[in-house]
């Protein structure tokens, strides 16, 4: 039999899971409920706006992931120590990296995956109504660039989130401490 210590962590664990899972159900399904009614009742300019926004923000998240993770939590110490507004936030992104990153990595930035593939699939289907586009390959364009957008975008922002992870973390800070005071 295991400890109480590790019974309770592995609770925590499942309690984590659970929210996430709820979390992830949530949030999908009214981004994408929202974007589905938004991509129907908009020009198709405004669905492409959308789509890019889409990928825009599931990069924009996973360098805040990334950046919690590879962040130094001792220079936040200091700020705090002087009052800066959001150091206590950026502490608390760098403490609970794991949590952020899987929030933000996982939770969002799939999210935003799934939104971009469902909303290409939509403008595929309202240019192809409303032309004589064939399908196959307007899909198959689409698709690429997304992909291409998507991975590429990821890629450099890795690169500059690892680089700039004190800044990114700083801003991220300020940010969360307008919505949560710690």
């Amino acid at each position: 039999m295991g400890s109480k210590k590790t019974q309770t962590k592995k609770s925590e664990y499942f309690k984590w899971v659970v929210f996430l899972f709820v979390l992830s159900f949530l949030l999908s399904a009214s981004l994408n409920y929202i974007s589905s009614i938004v991509s129907e009742k908009l020009p198709i300019t405004i669905s492409f706006v959308l789509l890019f926004i889409i990928i825009l923000l599931g990069i924009l998240f996973d360098i805040i992931g990334i950046a919690t993770t590879a962040a130094d939590e001792v220079p936040f110490h200091a700020m705090a120590a002087k009052k800066v507004k959001g150091a206590k936030n950026s502490i608390w992104l760098i403490k609970n990296a794991s949590k952020v990153s899987s929030i933000c990595n996982d939770v969002i930035g799939d999210i935003c995956g799934i939104l971009s593939g469902s909303l290409s699939a939509s403008i595929v289907f309202y240019i192809s109504k409303n032309s004589n586009a064939d399908i196959v390959f307007l899909s198959l364009i689409l698709t690429a660039t997304v992909a291409a957008l998507t991975i590429s975008g990821k890629a450099i922002g890795k690169y500059f989130a690892i680089k700039k992870s004190y800044d990114i973390v700083k801003i991220s800070g300020k940010i969360l401490s307008i919505f949560i005071k710690t």
